[in-house]
């Protein structure tokens, strides 16, 4: 079994957002040509997207190519609107939500259903929580690493933490609105760097804003591997303990107590990066994420996890599907 806890799903169509809401800023699909769609925003090219991003019956007949049993689905992350009125984000969100929850009915034994929420709004985005667990019946949500100038320490979101706790509501942490110009704007790098950074972020914002000490029934998983941290967490862990006048500001716990605590996906391209990652967040902490349908995704899902040798079958199952139903609570049966 192979379940897939990081890829991405637009409706193939949705409302002129610039005419429902009356200002720009939004994404909007431009099917130009048969098979594929120009994301645009305020008239320019954001992503030029193939039909399995949005089609579940292209998605199963790839799923099945690549021996992947179930995919768990979260909508593209530029998606998320943060930046607008936030009853603007939340009308969004119902519109992707509940477009999601139709493809996940549809195909209940391929496809696991992630919401989105109006972060900036937590009172809103609570509401929405709700509405995703107990309506769509979403074992989770995916959240950005950052809500505008809020990291993911702010107070403003302790109200959705306690949510998630309460609903047993998994989050998926995405990178997203990474710095794209100045240094920035060549070779990729947004992607190549901006997003481990991003990752990075958001898990030391967590850790040293003692958000897993408030809310320790809080289940994570950080995208693309952790990003950066599983290879310098021993650089914050010395510096925490080195400058606590500029670490320990918010909780005094060192951040080496909180491996184990929380999960990554195993996206990391390296078979050296993923024997580091498995042993330094856990062997039972790392789930298979492909990042499904885009370039920088595992191309052939669970081809790395496969190769290691030094891994036993039990680990790799444990990998491959087993730490992903722990995540999300939900049960092998369900899928087989």
């Amino acid at each position: 079994m192979k379940i897939d806890i990081h890829s991405h799903i637009l409706p193939k169509e949705w409302p002129d957002l610039k005419k429902r809401y009356g200002y720009g800023g939004w994404v909007q699909l431009d099917h130009h040509c048969k098979g594929q769609a120009k994301m645009m925003k305020d008239g320019k090219v954001f992503r030029v997207i193939q039909e399995n991003c949005w089609d579940p019956e292209v998605r199963i007949k790839e799923m099945d190519l690549s021996g992947v049993t179930v995919q768990v689905l979260s909508t593209v992350p530029v998606m998320f609107s943060y930046w607008a009125k936030p009853q603007d984000t939340l009308d969004l969100a119902q519109i992707l939500n509940d477009d999601l929850a139709a493809t996940v009915k549809k195909y209940p034994k391929r496809f696991i259903g992630l919401g989105t929420l109006p972060l900036q709004a937590p009172d809103l985005a609570v509401k929405e929580m709700h509405r995703c667990v107990n309506e769509l019946g979403f074992p989770g949500v995916q959240i950005g690493s950052h809500v505008n100038e809020w990291d993911l320490n702010a107070p403003e979101l302790y109200d959705i933490y306690a949510a998630a706790e309460k609903l047993n509501c998994s989050l998926f942490v995405h990178p997203w609105d990474m710095q794209i110009d100045g240094r920035m704007s060549k070779y990729w790098f947004p992607w190549l760097i901006g997003m481990p950074a991003e990752t990075t972020i958001a898990i030391c914002s967590m850790i040293m804003g003692g958000i897993f000490e408030k809310f320790p029934k809080l289940k994570v998983c950080f995208a693309h591997g952790g990003g950066a941290f599983p290879y310098t967490v021993g650089r914050i862990s010395h510096g925490f303990n080195m400058r606590p006048d500029l670490c320990a500001v918010d909780n005094k716990v060192d951040p080496r107590k909180y491996l184990g605590s929380f999960y990554t996906d195993s996206l990391v391209h390296d078979r050296g990066a993923l024997k580091l990652l498995t042993s330094v967040i856990g062997e039972d902490k790392v789930i298979l994420g492909t990042d499904y349908p885009f370039p920088l995704g595992e191309l052939e899902p669970g081809k790395l996890i496969d190769s290691m040798d030094d891994f036993d079958n039990k680990l790799k199952d444990k990998l491959k599907a087993g730490n992903a139903l722990e995540f999300l609570g939900l049960s092998r049966k369900q899928f087989e």
